[in-house]
């Protein structure tokens, strides 16, 4: 494969194990690194850097490649894969986390091949903040950063993570998180607070009711796309960072307005991969697919 790649994501690869209120699925693919790699590579060239160990099925390293995802920073040792186990209650929001196997990915050290160190767009995925600071160390002055987190982090790193956020562009959390790192509740102080620390944008997910980007422009808000039927919420703010990024590293300039275009392409990535268990929809959807579905959204969306 040619070195073009345009976008490098980084994060977990999993095993999971799900339970819904409807169905059951044992050792199927997932992993924030799966999840936002497909939906960034409808977009542009993308480049994933995690970690798997021998039990990883071949037919799962098909699946990244029908994506076109490329696979230089993937390693596989021996051992097992990261595996995840969780059952989700009848609302499909929340879950609760049944076991965590770390296996391989406690040991994983990221490490960018010379392919991947001057793709100009960067998703740090959610991974310890002192890996996440590897990684960026690694790259060579991308164009635009973003970083996921969560509240483990914020509880056990953050002297790393506060570190982290001064270097990157754009930070991406929910709306719990961001109020457990600022120690403000209302989200327009939360933002506010975490734009102080350095990063030019905010994202804060809420879930079904969508994602909020606060900036020094402002304030943009965008709903979720209402799926008619929710079958597999799992990776879903991973498809939404991964399509945000993909869509933004097609467009040439990074500002207000084009972020803002790249959230509604997230969010209509994400509202398909609900819609089927792990990556099932994305490896059989299309752009014309995605295109009819923004252009349905926006219709929707219009006050005029």
């Amino acid at each position: 494969m040619e070195n073009n790649i345009k976008t490098v994501i980084v994060g977990s690869i999993g095993l999971d194990d799900i339970e819904t209120p409807f169905e059951k699925k044992k050792s199927i693919l997932g992993g924030s690194v799966s999840y936002a790699c497909a939906a960034a590579s409808f977009f542009s060239q993308t480049g994933m850097v995690g970690i798997v160990g021998t039990d990883f099925p071949e037919s799962y390293m098909d699946i990244y490649k029908k994506c076109g995802i490329d696979l230089q920073g993937l390693q596989q040792v021996e051992g097992k894969t990261f595996a995840w186990s969780g059952v989700y209650d009848a609302d499909m929001i929340n879950r609760e986390t049944i076991s965590t196997d770390l296996n391989v990915f406690e040991t994983f050290m990221p490490e960018l091949p010379q392919a991947y160190r001057k793709a100009p767009f960067l998703l740090l995925g959610n991974i310890a903040p002192e890996l996440q600071l590897h990684v960026l160390a690694e790259s060579d002055n991308p164009e635009f950063i973003i970083a996921d987190t969560m509240d483990l982090w914020i509880n056990i790193a953050r002297d790393s993570l506060i570190e982290l956020i001064g270097k990157i562009d754009m930070l991406t959390l929910n709306d719990s998180e961001a109020r457990l790192l600022t120690g403000k509740y209302h989200l327009r102080h939360c933002a506010e607070k975490i734009l102080n620390m350095g990063p030019k944008y905010v994202i804060i997910k809420k879930g079904e009711h969508g994602a909020m980007l606060f900036s020094a422009d402002g304030i943009f808000i965008i709903p979720a796309y209402p799926v008619q039927a929710v079958v597999d919420p799992t990776g879903a703010g991973d498809s939404f960072a991964g399509g945000l990024i993909g869509h933004l590293a097609t467009l040439g300039e990074v500002n207000d307005t084009n972020i803002r275009a790249a959230m509604l392409y997230g969010s209509i990535v994400a509202s398909f991969g609900v819609e089927e268990f792990s990556l099932d929809k994305l490896t059989t959807l299309n752009k014309a697919d995605i295109e009819a579905r923004c252009n349905e959204f926006k219709t929707m969306l219009a006050v005029t």
